[in-house]
C-alpha cells in the first residue's frame, strides 16, 4: 500500500503556522515573520502547493489522459474558490458587523473600501478583483489552478523550456511595473473603478513565477526524473553561505533590510518578489532539498504539523477567520494582552485549526470507507502526449503525439494517490518518442 508524503505535508503544516503566528497580533508577530531570512512562508506555501499539485496531476494525467487531468484540476479551482466565497461572505458579514460595534481601527480600516462602496467590493470580490487584506492569496491561487490544466498539459507533451522562460520573462517585467500598467489600461479600457491599491498586495504576474516553478519541479519528479534534484558540491556550499548571510541580516536588521530606505527594499520586495529575495528563496531550495531528507530521517514524525498540511485549505480558512475574529474583538496591537492572554490565544487559535483538521481527514476517512469516489479511477490504456526526456539523433528527437504509456510507466504511477509516496529514482520518465 502506497503512503503519503507525510515530509511535505509536515512542511505545508510549518507554513501554514507560521502564517498563523504573523497574521495573529501577538508578541511573537514580529520575531516570527519570514524567520528564514527574507522569505516568508506565503513563499513556501505557494511553491508547495504547486509542487504537489504538478505531482499529484501529472501523475494523474499519465495514468487517466489529459482530459481527466484538465477536469480534475478545474474542479479543484472551483473547491478553492467556494473557499474564498466562504470567507468573503464571513467578511463582509460577521467581520464588518464586529467592526462596526467595536469600532476597533485595524478592523474598519481592514474594510475601509467596502464601507465605502458595499455592492462595488461585493461584486469585485466575486470576480476575484478586490482583495481585502488578508483574502488576498486565495484568488491567485484559484486563478492559478484554472491556468494550470493548460500549463501542465503543455509541459507533459512538449516539456518545460517555453513555459518557464515566458514565466522569468512576466516575472522581471512585473519588477518594472508591468502588473500596475497592464490593470490601470484595463481599468480605464473597461470603466473599472476598483483602485490597484484594492486589487490585493500580490503581484500576480510575479508570483506566477514561483507557480510555474513548482508545477514544473513536481511534474518532473511524478515522472522520474529526478536529476534536477541534484546539485553540485559548490552550489550546495554557496547556497549555505547565502542562506546563512541573508538570515543573519534579517535577524540583526529586521524585516526592513535597508531600514526606511523604500527604493533598496525592492530588492527585498515581497509582493513583487524582487531579486534578491528570489536569490534568499533559490538558495534555501537548495538547502531544503540537499539536507531535508538527512534531517527528515532523524527527526520524529511531526504527526500535528502533518495533519495541519494533510487539511491545507480548511484550515487556511479557519485560520483567517479566527483572525479577523480577534481583529475585530480585540484590534491589532500586539501586545495588548499580557503574555499569558498571548499563550491562551495561541493555544485555544491552534486548538481550533488542529480540530477543523481533524474533522475534514475523520470526514474524508468515512467517505473512502463508504466507497465513496474521492478520485478519478484510473482508466485502462490511458494514453498521453509526452515530450522526450532527453534527445536522440533521427526522428527519435523528435516527441510524438499520443503515445501509449510503457507498462513501466504505468505500473509506476497507477497506484499512486493524491499525495503519495514518490517513484524511486529508477522509476522510468517520460518514454522517448
Amino acid at each position: 500500500m502506497s503512503k503519503r508524503l507525510w515530509e511535505l505535508d509536515a512542511l505545508r503544516g510549518l507554513m501554514l503556522v507560521l502564517m498563523t503566528l504573523t497574521h495573529l497580533p501577538t508578541r511573537l508577530t514580529t520575531p516570527t515573520g519570514q524567520p528564514f531570512g527574507y522569505v516568508s512562508a506565503a513563499e513556501g506555501f505557494v511553491l508547495l502547493s504547486a509542487f504537489m499539485a504538478g505531482m499529484v496531476y501529472s501523475r494523474r494525467g499519465l495514468r487517466d489522459g489529459l482530459r481527466t487531468m484538465r477536469k480534475s484540476l478545474r474542479e479543484r479551482a472551483i473547491k478553492v474558490y467556494l473557499c474564498q466565497v466562504a470567507t468573503l461572505v464571513f467578511l463582509f458579514t460577521v467581520f464588518a458587523a464586529l467592526a462596526v460595534r467595536r469600532e476597533q481601527p485595524a478592523a474598519t480600516g481592514l474594510l475601509s473600501f467596502y464601507f465605502e462602496h458595499p455592492v462595488m467590493a461585493w461584486f469585485s470580490s466575486l470576480a476575484l478583483i478586490y482583495g481585502p487584506p488578508l483574502l488576498d492569496i486565495l484568488p491567485i491561487y484559484v486563478l492559478f489552478m484554472a491556468a494550470s490544466p493548460a500549463i501542465l498539459s503543455r509541459g507533459l507533451r512538449h516539456g518545460w523550456s517555453a513555459i518557464l522562460t515566458a514565466s522569468a520573462i512576466l516575472w522581471f517585467a512585473s519588477q518594472f511595473g508591468f502588473g500596475n500598467w497592464l490593470y490601470e489600461v484595463i481599468a480605464q479600457a473597461i470603466d473599472l473603478r476598483v483602485p490597484l491599491s484594492q486589487t490585493g498586495s500580490f503581484s500576480i504576474w510575479a508570483w506566477q513565477f514561483l507557480w510555474i516553478m513548482g508545477l514544473w519541479m513536481g511534474s518532473t519528479r511524478a515522472q522520474g526524473q529526478t536529476s534536477m534534484f541534484e546539485f553540485p558540491r559548490w552550489s550546495v556550499m554557496a547556497a549555505v553561505v547565502v542562506s546563512v548571510f541573508f538570515l543573519t541580516w534579517r535577524h540583526y536588521y529586521g524585516q526592513a533590510p535597508f531600514g526606511a530606505d523604500m527604493v533598496r527594499n525592492l530588492w527585498f520586495e515581497k509582493w513583487t518578489l524582487g531579486p534578491l529575495r528570489m536569490v534568499n528563496l533559490f538558495a534555501l531550495i537548495i538547502v531544503t532539498v540537499e539536507f531535508g531528507p538527512w534531517l527528515m530521517a532523524r527527526l520524529p514524525r511531526l504527526r500535528v504539523l502533518e495533519t495541519l498540511g494533510q487539511a491545507s485549505l480548511p484550515v487556511f480558512c479557519a485560520h483567517l477567520v479566527f483572525v479577523l475574529l480577534v481583529l475585530g474583538t480585540q484590534g491589532g496591537d500586539q501586545y495588548a494582552r499580557p503574555w499569558w492572554g498571548d499563550a491562551l490565544l495561541l493555544a485555544g487559535c491552534f486548538g481550533s485549526l488542529y480540530a477543523v483538521a481533524w474533522v475534514t481527514l475523520w470526514r474524508d476517512r468515512r467517505r473512502a470507507a463508504k466507497g465513496l469516489p474521492v478520485r478519478a479511477k484510473p482508466a485502462s490504456g490511458a494514453t498521453v502526449p509526452v515530450a522526450p526526456v532527453r534527445r536522440t539523433s533521427g526522428s527519435a528527437a523528435r516527441a510524438e503525439t499520443g503515445v501509449a504509456l510503457p507498462s513501466a510507466v504505468k505500473d509506476a504511477v497507477a497506484g499512486v494517490a493524491e499525495g503519495t509516496s514518490l517513484p524511486s529514482a529508477a522509476a522510468p520518465g517520460r518514454p522517448a518518442a
